[in-house]
């Protein structure tokens, strides 16, 4: 690969073949066949039935589609309906979060604008983007895109905004000059890239690069590549599918060969088994975690963030480390004065008024260049300062938008003094000078680099008037510029020249002859300004056991001064992406242990970054809102993407902040592991009816007695219990007020130690005494249609009180408003009234076999669910974890 930011321009020129007039036609011909077309053309993809059938394959939609077929062969077509639903909605969500990747390069596609100005045999010509090639001679013009990758032949004032490739905010003043091997890509100054937005000035390019090999390009392959792991929902949820599928497979396969040794019908055992399947299988589940996610986004939206992505809702409790890039994450991605320096000592420009602004000599003389010195321009001064509209570049705008609420607005001081010539900053001189005549006298204003304008300067302004530039002098100032250089600010000197004699009628005005004699007048200290609540906003990460991390491609010093403004830890560590180059990944798995700083890094050092911290087993949500975040934002388990970020960034990420806040992530992670709580929670409950039934009918047919319940009982249960109830724990409210202090471990289990105790434990307990129960019973020669009404009504009542239990795994339910969650009275009443009319209603009576009962029935039954539901209380308390995600 030829490195052009190394070559002189003529040997570009030599090594692609061409001249600054551009390619003839025959040898466009020729590139094109070789090269092909500039465009990101899809990656190939798998067809739609793949995707489709890997979906549908998945262990739960199997478990689904069996207790569907299941459901139909024993004659509930309602409850088949309701499983199929499930299978239906699952598969559909599956199915397009696997069209994620398509969305991002079709974004990517789009960057790319359609039409390009070039030169060709000697001719200005615009052509479709699409069929340039390498060699083509690019014009470029401000307010256009550049199209593809070139090396600069020309330039006139050129300015591109890179933000969206470099992540850098501020505006990139190009040049000529070759640069040494191993430039980071945003310091390649002689060089333009696809998608960059030309701000100001012009120039001619040569391209080098078209297509895939574009910069542009090279990201879009990393958003194809990238892997994309399993979320941590989506593994605990198939270890619990396949857990149920061995175990209903065994138990069903167990109780169907004893019935037949006992000499049973086929066909009774055949429809038992089925049964047996139908209760083991909690065949709401599916629909219950959905509706759980689903009401967390809806939550995640009040807090102004935007989850794209079902599964991604749970992922955000289990995040570890936030991997946040700068500009417009914990930055304003923008330009701003933040102080002024001026007679020996530094001003923050909030405490400068105006009053002091128009009578202090050297602050006036330093506003007006800011000022006059200036090609910014504002759209509506009319406006309230606060919503004036800058146009140019970054720092000029910000030097404007300094001085003009202290009383110097741009159109008023034309009246005063009159522009007679101007040399404009360039990224080689590195000064910008304006000359004005003013009543009877010539001034030139003077700003840029330190280095450059101190170097011309041999007075200064200490405010009780001009003297002579000493040693001494010179020494102070050097000082304060390297002490704020090394804070990671942008440093502007400014100078002027007042004592200009007034030009003859036949002297042209030129600045660059006047150049010299300046008297230094201060600096201007520049910074893209930390969000106010940044600060905050990473303590309450601490505080929730979050580690965030700075990843960006700015300087190291700005970096570093972010990163301690923002109160990072370890802040005073930083790698950069060229020492990154030269460890390998293995290394690199050790170093993000401890630097929580990474400055000049590229879309592929972030990318190692990311997959370094999971090898580790962090889960990583990484923010971002360029293009150059997008392959890093897909691969991180989490993406998140400012809401004023690109369109690219914003398909490519999980997880989209409404408002430009980092609290917002913060907020979205609490209910993340709210969500995980009630998926527990929900678990919790259906295993545990599924439980009941299971050990019921299997233990009633190796005693060889009657079942103690009815396939089409069972399904009846099942609706009762499993349908609205079901959904309950996804409308429960968090009573916490503070995030917990420990992300959930990606590894930890839907059930833990207090779930299975909860579910097998209690659960085998109270299931072996109701059997029990019913063989004595039986044996005592109670009627079985009443003992299997009986037991009907005490299974579903037994479910039914426990979701008061289960509102909360720590809280006893008694200190639990059920204000805090209308839906479960709503779907408590519901189920009850079902099971009213299952036993009362004649129609269903015969359908289910159910007869009516007394009153000292219902408080057998009602007594039980109570005994349950403060047995459960009893296990919280023994079982609860030092730690609860609610």
């Amino acid at each position: 690969m030829i490195n052009y930011y190394t070559l002189q321009t003529e040997e570009c020129l030599a090594r692609l073949k061409t001249s600054e007039k551009g390619l003839g036609q025959n040898s466009i011909s020729k590139r094109q066949l070789k090269h092909g077309s500039n465009r990101l053309s899809l990656e190939s993809q798998e067809g739609a039935f793949t995707i489709l059938w890997r979906q549908i394959t998945s262990p739960l939609m199997v478990i689904l589609l069996i207790a569907g077929v299941a459901s139909f062969l024993v004659g509930s077509s309602i409850d088949a309906g309701v499983i199929l639903g499930a299978v239906f909605l699952n598969v559909a969500i599956g199915f397009f979060q696997e069209k994620k990747a398509d969305d991002a390069l079709r974004k990517l596609k789009e960057v790319i604008k359609p039409l390009a100005l070039v030169l060709r045999d000697g001719r200005k010509i615009t052509i479709d983007s699409r069929e340039l090639v390498p060699g083509d001679i690019m014009i470029l013009r401000a307010g256009s895109y550049v199209p593809a990758d070139g090396r600069l032949l020309r330039i006139y004032e050129l300015e591109l905004n890179e933000a969206n490739l470099t992540g850098e905010s501020s505006s990139v003043n190009k040049s000529l000059s070759a640069l040494d091997i191993g430039t980071a890509l945003a310091d390649r100054v002689n060089m333009v890239y696809a998608g960059s937005a030309i701000v100001g000035g012009s120039g001619l390019a040569i391209v080098t690069a078209i297509g895939h090999k574009t910069e542009l390009g090279k990201i879009s392959l990393l958003v194809a590549d990238a892997n994309v792991s399993a979320t941590p929902l989506q593994k605990r949820l198939g270890k619990l599918s396949k857990f149920l599928a061995v175990m209903m497979v065994s138990v069903a396969t167990l109780v169907v060969l004893i019935g037949l040794w006992q000499g049973r019908p086929f066909w009774e055992m055949f429809i038992v088994g089925i049964s047996l399947a139908v209760a083991a299988i909690p065949e709401g589940l599916g629909v219950a975690v959905t509706v759980v996610l689903i009401t967390g986004m809806q939550q995640i939206l009040k807090r102004k963030a935007l989850v794209r992505k079902l599964l991604a809702a749970e992922t955000l409790g289990t995040t570890t480390v936030i991997c946040s890039d700068k500009t417009g994450t914990l930055t304003k991605g923008e330009m701003s004065v933040k102080s002024i320096w001026t007679e020996g000592r530094w001003q923050e420009l909030e405490n400068i008024n105006k009053k002091q602004a128009l009578t202090q000599e050297t602050l006036k003389n330093l506003l007006l260049s800011s000022v006059l010195c200036n090609k910014a321009s504002i759209e509506n001064p009319e406006a309230e300062p606060s919503k004036w509209r800058a146009m140019g570049s970054s720092t000029e705008t910000a030097l404007l938008l300094a001085a003009m609420p202290l009383g110097y607005d741009p159109e008023k001081l034309k009246n005063d003094y009159h522009k007679l010539a101007e040399k404009t900053f360039n990224s080689s001189d590195k000064f910008m000078a304006s000359l004005y005549a003013y009543k009877d006298r010539l001034i030139l204003f003077e700003k840029g680099a330190p280095e450059v304008v101190l170097a011309k300067c041999t007075h200064i302004n200490k405010g009780q008037g001009v003297e002579k530039w000493s040693e001494d002098d010179k020494k102070e100032v050097l000082a304060e510029a390297d002490n704020f250089t090394k804070k990671g600010l942008r440093l502007i000197a400014v100078a002027l020249r007042d004592n200009i004699k007034p030009l003859k009628n036949s002297e042209k005005p030129d600045c660059e002859s006047l150049d010299e004699g300046l008297c230094f007048v201060g600096f201007v200290a520049l910074s893209d300004p930390l969000r106010p609540d940044a600060r905050e906003t990473i303590k309450s990460c601490r505080a929730a056991g979050l580690r965030v991390l700075l990843i960006t491609g700015d300087h190291p010093l700005t970096a570093l001064s972010i990163a301690k403004e923002a109160g990072l830890e370890n802040n005073e560590l930083i790698i950069t992406g060229p020492e990154l180059n030269n460890i390998s990944d293995e290394e690199l798995r050790s170093v993000v242990t401890k630097y929580n700083v990474y400055a000049r890094v590229s879309p592929e050092h972030k990318l190692r970054i990311v997959a370094a911290l999971q090898f580790n087993g962090e889960v990583v949500a990484m923010t971002g809102d360029g293009l150059n975040d997008s392959p890093a934002l897909k691969t991180a388990d989490i993406g998140v993407c400012l809401g004023s970020g690109t369109e690219i960034a914003k398909e490519t990420a999980d997880l989209v902040l409404l408002k430009n806040n980092l609290k917002v992530i913060v907020d979205a992670i609490a209910q993340g592991r709210i969500i995980f709580t009630n998926i527990r929670r929900i678990v919790i409950y259906l295993l545990s009816d599924c439980f009941s039934e299971v050990i019921l009918i299997a233990g009633s047919i190796i005693l060889g007695m009657p079942l103690a319940l009815l396939p089409a009982q069972i399904l009846w249960i099942n609706i009762i219990n499993d349908g609205l109830p079901g959904f309950t724990p996804a409308f429960e409210k968090s009573r916490d007020k503070k995030i917990s202090s420990r992300p959930i471990s990606r590894h930890e289990p839907i059930l833990n130690l207090q779930s299975n105790a909860i579910i097998y434990g209690l659960g085998i307990f109270r299931d072996l005494i109701l059997l029990f129960i019913f063989v004595w019973l039986y044996r005592q020669g109670e009627d079985i249609v009443y003992l299997r009404t009986l037991f009907f009504v005490i299974l579903a009542l037994k479910s039914l009180f426990s979701l008061f239990a289960l509102r909360s795994l720590k809280e006893p339910f008694w200190k639990i408003p059920l204000a805090n969650n209308p839906y479960l009275i709503m779907s408590f009443s519901a189920s009850l009234l079902l099971l009213i009319i299952a036993i009362y209603w004649s129609p269903l009576q015969g359908l289910l076999q159910t007869m009516h009962l007394g009153i000292n029935a219902w408080l057998i039954a009602v007594g039980v669910a109570l005994v349950n539901l403060f047995l459960i209380e009893a296990v919280k308390k023994i079982f609860a974890p030092s730690k609860q995600y609610e």
